[in-house]
């Protein structure tokens, strides 16, 4: 397996390291509750889950006493960027176009993303012309 498949998150692995971006460095317990909100995972799920985490890369794990306290590697902005990438690279020939034409036709976007997706693109546009 490559170094860069091995870090790629799976969609359980986003979803613990969504937890740990919304509340910061947690314990199995905490980020147990908080996905035991929406499935049944058993706890010793989430554990094992934490444990290969920590193999990937994809999290570090602090000693805090007899407990561990697990914080994603990353920031959010990172992950999704470099998934984000992939997935550009992938689905749509590198084309950016393509993928912004598919993202606003498969889902409405809300007057509040339209305005800063042309905050971005405005900003984009004084930078070419510096």
């Amino acid at each position: 397996m490559s170094r860069s498949s091995a870090r790629k998150p799976t969609d359980a692995e986003l979803s613990i390291l969504q937890v740990l971006w919304e509340h910061g460095p947690s314990s199995v317990r905490q980020v147990h509750d908080v996905l035991s909100r929406d499935r049944s995972f058993a706890y010793t799920t989430t554990l094992k889950f934490l444990q290969i985490m920590t193999d990937k890369g994809l999290v570090l794990r602090e000693d805090q006493g007899r407990h561990h306290l697990y914080r994603a590697r990353q920031p959010r902005k990172n992950t999704q960027r470099r998934l984000l990438r992939e997935l550009i690279d992938r689905a749509f020939g590198g084309s950016i176009s393509g993928l912004v034409v598919q993202a606003l036709s498969a889902k409405r976007a809300t007057p509040a993303e339209l305005r800063e997706i042309r905050r971005l693109l405005s900003s984009l546009k004084e930078k070419d012309h510096e």
